[in-house]
């Protein structure tokens, strides 16, 4: 049975609503509209974010702006030296007066996790993220709770190469649908935000535009996105280049060709379309695909960075040629009437 293509009416949901978002979380984050739109993408694909630079360029406020923006449940997880795998996903605590074990659920426990400064926790307390980022559950003393949808982490994290971080293990990068980086504002932000950070915080004016509920919606919207045959292929056939590639060590898993894909939908559905086209894919494959990557060691004593050897790695994978299933000239991704 073929599945139902999101209608004209769902679109439009979706253009509504991501565009208060997007305008809400603008309000606090100027001149980054890249980077606020890769987040709305892997919300709308349930996915997760991992955001990645030197300090002080509002990769938190980012998180929490967007956090805020949505009434649900947010939990915040300071990661440090000291903090415990069971500070993570909850404990089971002996209650004198009933005399048995009660369960008191740990930070994950909440729609929105924001896993501030994440690398600076020792790799033990990282992996306790593991299970609940892919499978959206938690296990504790054998029991397994099950956790709210939707369901997402939003972590931050310093380069490596700042002082007293650990870098994140492979399985733990695998498992963040997409990484950006904030970067450093222009000038004309900059000066806009000393009007507009120095004597208040513009974060604590933000008021919910959405809620779970209809986030929820949305993400059922994007899973009706058609991806066809040939954009799957192509998707495949990209994932696979950088497991050949003699400057990769480790290439994209299978996960990041699901990644890939539900990203695609989720920005084609924030374009206005129902169907997934190349250009989709093109601009997603960065954010998506390199965090994961391994270069080996002559690739990175050369200069080239992961970003570089993905974009020659793309350069080599045939775009797949505009097709017309439902009449000349029609979209490669459009499906088929």
């Amino acid at each position: 049975m073929e599945t139902p293509s999101a209608g004209a009416a769902d679109l439009e949901t979706v253009a509504r609503v991501v565009g208060a978002v997007r305008a809400n979380i603008e309000r606090v984050i100027e001149g980054k509209p890249d980077v606020v739109h890769a987040a709305l993408v892997v919300l709308l694909a349930e996915g997760h974010l991992l955001i990645e630079d030197v300090p002080g360029v509002g990769k938190t406020m980012l998180s929490k702006a967007m956090a805020r923006s949505i009434d649900c449940s947010v939990r915040r997880i300071q990661f440090t030296p000291d903090l415990l795998p069971s500070d993570v996903t909850g404990v089971s605590v002996f209650n004198q007066n009933t005399r048995e074990f009660e369960f008191r659920p740990g930070g994950v426990f909440a729609n929105i996790v924001v896993g501030d400064e994440i690398n600076r926790a020792s790799p033990k307390t990282q992996s306790a993220l593991l299970e609940c980022m892919e499978e959206r559950q938690v296990t504790v003393d054998n029991t397994t709770y099950q956790l709210e949808t939707p369901f997402m982490v939003i972590a931050t994290q310093n380069p490596i190469e700042m002082e007293g971080t650990y870098a994140l293990p492979e399985a733990q990068r695998d498992r963040f649908m997409a990484r950006v980086s904030v970067g450093y504002p222009v000038e004309a932000a900059e000066i806009a935000m000393l009007d507009t950070h120095t004597d208040r915080r513009p974060l604590d004016d933000l008021e919910p535009v959405t809620d779970a509920g209809e986030v929820r919606k949305l993400s059922g919207i994007v899973g009706q996105v058609y991806v066809s045959p040939a954009i799957q292929q192509y998707v495949v056939a990209l994932v696979g280049a950088t497991r050949r590639s003699d400057d990769l060590v480790l290439g994209a898993s299978p996960r990041a060709t699901l990644h890939l894909v539900r990203a695609a939908k989720a920005h084609a559905a924030i374009q206005g379309r129902d169907y997934v086209v190349p250009d989709d894919v093109q601009l997603l494959a960065g954010p998506v695909l390199a965090h994961r990557l391994v270069p080996s060691v002559e690739a990175t004593m050369s200069g080239r960075s992961t970003t570089a050897v993905l974009e020659s790695v793309l350069a080599g994978v045939p775009v797949p040629a505009p097709q017309a299933p439902g009449g000349a000239g029609a979209p490669v991704g459009r499906r088929r009437a």
